[in-house]
């Protein structure tokens, strides 16, 4: 009988959500993309083709069990459908919203290489777990036990919200720290609303709270409380901070006002729709309105910018990347979204330098594709006399995010890092240098992928409880 409900995909066409018209999504924050109706989405969970091999789990991160619930919702057990969700991934429906399917499960979808068009993973994931907090499934964390142990994590992300949540499940007190005044990090303050509304966030933030997760907010550490007194307070510690700082543009001019930072840009837009005071926006520092603006980037985050300012009513909006499409790191679905919205996207052009003390205009060099480089990719290479100068009024520098010097910051020069600034930590058990210290995420990886520090969040929780099940004496050589 659930055969006959699955292996649609010859009759029944690949269709996603309806997407807003490009014209009515430009003026707002909300999310794009509707939300499958019930019998929508159990028509296009029937296209899998409920493979022997299913390389969709195989290319996730979090190995979801995507056929058997894509089967459960075809065969409308979405209740049980939720529940093997939840089962691999603290948050799914956020997961559904932000993952770049289309390099993951969906870009791996065996009927997508047959040319039948992918089943719409994402989008059915995001409907699964929508569903299952309208209908009350999604419980507060109740352990069978309470056990005396306690864990404090610094960065209330992604990383440090999965091992939150994951430690609370088997009784552990839990405390998180985080610099910010609300928790999330990037899924917060970084990523627009449009991709994520905030609203999907703070609902976990408060699941968590309700189930005895302590949240110390505007906690700055090595500032406002020491590295030394966390370790003192808790049985462990795990290290979830990300990358924040942002990497730097060279050339004349390149200090000028008016270019800014990825991360500030992004920061003061969403703090503005929670309805914060921010006084860098309202000054016009960080607000894109009635400017022609640059953003220089091909990644995740120069998307996230482009489309901001859009939203926030720029003249113009154009993104420098060095490469070309089929080249750069971002989501095409992104760019494509981006250009649907009136972005013009300058591929094979880089930055020479900017004019004015405040930036008037940026001097684009043309690159071309050379011979590939040690990754294998072909490096840009400059065009010589093919400069030219596009007129700027805001430049935004989204070049990727590279580590903060935490050994120096925390005064813990015994925490061992890489070459590459970020924190040297057991790819296993994610343990750092220090004993009962454990790290995860982006500052362990580099900037990365939400989906990866959900992972690493989740495993470092089961290293945590390891260790925290040894002899007193070995835990503490």
């Amino acid at each position: 009988m659930a055969k006959e409900r699955m292996l649609k995909f010859v009759d029944v066409q690949k269709e996603t959500p309806q997407k807003r018209a490009a014209d009515a999504r430009r003026q707002d924050f909300n999310e794009i993309y509707a939300e499958y109706a019930a019998d929508k989405a159990a028509t296009q969970a029937s296209r899998c083709s409920q493979c022997g091999v299913p390389y969709c789990q195989a290319h996730c991160p979090l190995h979801n069990n995507i056929p058997d619930w894509l089967r459960l919702t075809a065969e409308g057990r979405l209740q049980e459908a939720y529940e093997i969700s939840q089962a691999t991934n603290t948050f799914p429906e956020i997961c559904g919203r932000i993952c770049p399917q289309d390099r993951l499960c969906e870009g791996n979808c065996v009927i997508e290489q047959s040319g039948h068009g992918t089943v719409t993973i994402g989008s059915v994931e995001k409907y699964i777990t929508d569903t299952a907090w309208e209908e009350g499934w999604v419980k507060v964390i109740a352990p069978a036990e309470e056990r005396s142990e306690s864990v404090g994590i610094i960065g209330a992300g992604p990383g440090g919200l999965a091992a939150a949540d994951a430690l609370r499940r088997q009784g552990i007190q839990v405390t998180v720290y985080d610099r910010y005044d609300r928790a999330g990090g990037l899924l917060t303050y970084g990523i627009p609303g449009f991709k994520l509304e905030k609203d999907v966030v703070m609902r976990r933030i408060e699941q968590l709270e309700k189930s005895g997760v302590e949240f110390v907010m505007n906690c700055n550490v090595g500032e406002d409380l020491s590295f030394d007194a966390i370790r003192g307070k808790h049985d462990a510690v795990l290290i979830a901070t990300g990358v924040y700082k942002t990497r730097d543009l060279q050339g004349p001019g390149s200090g000028a006002e008016g270019i800014v930072n990825a991360i500030d840009f992004l920061t003061a837009s969403n703090r503005k729709s929670f309805g914060d005071d921010v006084p860098e926006f309202d000054s016009g520092e960080l607000n894109a309105h009635g400017k022609n603006v640059v953003v220089i980037g091909g990644g995740d985050t120069a998307m996230d910018c482009v489309r901001t300012s859009i939203r926030q009513g720029a003249t113009s909006v154009k993104c420098l990347y060095r490469r070309d499409r089929a080249n750069m790191p971002g989501s095409q679905r992104e760019v494509q979204n981006a250009e649907e919205e009136g972005v013009e996207f300058v591929w094979l052009s880089a930055p020479k330098g900017f004019a004015g003390d405040k930036v008037e205009s940026v001097m684009v060099q043309k690159m071309r594709l050379g011979a590939p480089d040690a990754t294998g990719r072909q490096s840009p290479e400059v065009i010589e006399g093919a400069d030219y100068v596009e007129p700027a009024d805001l430049v935004i520098k989204a070049l990727g995010f590279e580590p903060e010097d935490l050994p120096t910051l925390w005064g813990e020069p015994a925490l061992e890092v890489t070459r590459w600034g970020t924190i040297k930590a057991d790819f296993r058990s994610h343990e750092t240098s220090l004993p009962g210290v454990f790290a995860v995420g982006d500052i362990v990886r580099g900037a990365s992928l939400v989906v990866w520090a959900i992972r690493d969040g989740r495993e470092a929780a089961g290293s945590i409880l390891e260790f925290l099940a040894q002899p007193a004496q070995v835990a503490a050589e």
